[in-house]
């Protein structure tokens, strides 16, 4: 499973939307900001054990998250800060979100676990990109091998916790307790599949 490699077939869903909402002039590091608002209080409500609420929050920012791209696009209003500004954005939303429900649900050392693997399963592409040297941009988006391989990524994480914390709330499958434990897991496996995929291509000396 990987959310990410099936992108251009998903925008056939969703950027018509994004067409729309760039017509209203708003910018897409407000959509960004946005975005940031609405995973924090996800990550609060998922701390008070509000999953229903959480989940429903934690939805409506990456919808956002998908349409700052799409309205950057449209509108031609693109931007190298806008584009770090998307990556940290999805960052603090994850770290939160995983705290949170760490903290709720789960023990401190599987939290830690968790946050971690979950901040370096993303941020293995930048220094990737730094140290052997993916530059190329296809409408934006640097186009990397890295895009395909990790079978666990962000949209896999938050539609998985969207999902145990509906099972959460209707008291089934062990909700987000169990569903944490699962996301820890797949998390590492997959960070662990982007290094070893690393490894094995790109383990030789520098020319």
């Amino acid at each position: 499973m990987n959310l990410t490699s099936k992108r251009k077939s998903l925008k056939k869903i969703y950027e018509p939307i994004g067409v729309v909402l760039a017509k209203s002039h708003i910018t897409p590091n407000i959509i960004t900001v946005i975005s940031i608002i609405l995973g924090l209080m996800a990550a609060y409500f998922f701390y008070i054990h509000k999953p229903f609420t959480g989940a429903l929050l934690l939805f409506l920012s990456g919808f956002f998250d998908l349409m700052d791209g799409v309205v950057a696009r449209e509108s031609e209003k693109a931007s190298k800060f806008g584009a770090v500004f998307d990556w940290l954005a999805d960052k603090i939303v994850d770290g939160a979100v995983l705290f949170a429900i760490g903290m709720a649900y789960s023990t401190p050392l599987l939290t830690a676990i968790a946050v971690i693997a979950n901040q370096l399963h993303t941020f293995i592409k930048p220094v990737a990109y730094a140290e052997i040297g993916f530059s190329n941009r296809k409408k934006g988006k640097i186009d990397d091998p890295l895009e395909g391989i990790g079978f666990f990524g962000r949209p896999e994480t938050m539609l998985a916790i969207i999902i145990f914390a509906i099972f959460e709330h209707f008291h089934i499958l062990g909700g987000l307790s169990f569903g944490f434990k699962v996301i820890t897991v797949l998390t590492v496996l997959s960070l662990l599949q982007r290094i070893v995929y690393l490894y094995i291509k790109y383990n030789k000396e520098y020319d």
